[in-house]
């Protein structure tokens, strides 16, 4: 696979092994894993960015490099890099402040044989008991023409010329909505088109959650409810939705919340059935409302899922149970028709407002005085990702 970064990569590897750098492009299998998870680097903020495997394998390859294992050979004598300070290392890493350890665990190893089906070698090597990481050395290794070069400090710099494009990319995100938002109030169908583009499926899907979020809100928040303890003590209320955290947080499978009607939504882009139905099970099978990345009608989504459903449960009742929580589908389509409708009701400088907002606290924009603004590098090494 080739796409414009592996120029790049290309590039990288000529100035560690000079003309022998597409060989060893050519015979390594973990380089061209890596090549495969840097392929949004030149596609913009927007695109399906990739972290969380490739800073598995980063930490773990710094680990063998300040050991000194590259020049030692001896890591086969290593007792391994201990879970806690790999985990926090990589949430040290640009855009790494809310990842999990599922790369770290399976996750990457699992996609790599998904790819070198026909290698045993996994990238990742642990001891479960002792909470001990080692990086697999036999995939650092490459051997041509009877000499074995070592792709160790060439992996640290492709992951950091990566992020640094990915980081850049971002910066220019920002000052695009900056710049739209200077022209909102005479170029309104210019701000239109500029968010509806920022929820089209192929785009990142954090972005799409804030977008969906900040849609989302101003459209509820014109709806009101009566409410109150008696009859004597009703209220009116506008409908408020609140967004639980950053994207991708360990928060229990609520994305937003709805109050006062305590109503859930979760932000997805997959019809995995099993990943609904996990959701679902988080909350003890409370209503909730699904915001799914993608154009497939409605009545095709939840045909999809009860589908899905009848593979994994062929019992009527159980079914019935799991997709009676599912409160609510909202699509693409749909979540365009919501947005008309919010910019119908003057609200598509909120709108906009909200995205630069969340954007910024998402990719850790801050300024000194501890408001969102211009980003902080929390590495403490080099530049990375």
């Amino acid at each position: 696979m080739k796409h414009l970064f592996t120029q790049k990569i290309i590039k990288i590897l000529e100035k560690h092994f000079e003309k022998n750098a597409i060989t060893v492009f050519e015979v390594s299998p973990l380089l061209k894993y890596i090549n495969y998870k840097t392929r949004s680097a030149n596609l913009g903020s927007k695109s399906r960015s990739s972290f969380a495997n490739l800073y598995a394998i980063y930490v773990l390859v710094e680990d063998y490099l300040k050991q000194g294992f590259n020049k030692s050979g001896k890591y086969n004598q290593y007792e391994g890099a201990d879970f806690t300070p790999l985990l926090r290392r990589i949430r040290e890493l640009p855009f790494g402040q809310k990842l999990q350890n599922h790369a770290l665990n399976n996750r990457t190893n699992d996609e790599f044989h998904k790819f070198f089906s026909e290698d045993s070698r996994r990238p990742i090597l642990r001891n479960v008991d002792l909470q001990k990481y080692w990086i697999n050395e036999n995939l650092l290794f490459v051997e041509i023409s009877g000499y074995r070069y070592n792709i160790a400090r060439s992996i640290i710099d492709i992951i950091d010329a990566y992020v640094d494009i990915k980081r850049k990319s971002f910066d220019q995100f920002i000052q695009d909505c900056e710049s739209i938002k200077k022209i909102s109030d005479y170029k309104q169908e210019q701000v239109t088109e500029f968010i509806k583009e920022l929820i089209a499926p192929e785009k990142d899907a954090r972005i799409f959650e804030i977008v969906s979020y900040a849609i989302l809100k101003h459209y509820y928040i014109e709806h009101i409810i009566f409410i109150g303890l008696t009859q004597e003590n009703i209220e009116i209320k506008n409908l408020i939705l609140y967004k639980t955290g950053r994207t991708n947080a360990n928060d229990g499978g609520i994305d937003f919340v709805m109050k006062p009607l305590g109503r859930f939504f979760q932000v997805t882009e997959t019809l995995d059935v099993k990943k609904y139905f996990l959701d679902i099970d988080k909350i003890e099978r409370y209503p909730i409302s699904f915001v799914v990345k993608t154009n497939l009608s409605i009545d095709e989504i939840y045909k999809r899922l009860e589908k899905g459903a009848r593979e994994q449960y062929p019992v009527d009742t159980v079914i019935a149970k799991y997709m009676s929580a599912i409160e609510e589908i909202i699509n693409i389509p749909m979540l365009l028709e919501i947005f008309d409708e919010v910019v119908k009701n003057g609200h598509i400088q909120d709108v906009l407002d909200e995205i630069i907002i969340w954007s910024k606290v998402e990719f850790n924009y801050m300024e000194d005085n501890g408001q969102v603004g211009t980003v902080v590098d929390e590495d403490e090494d080099e530049d990375d990702n």
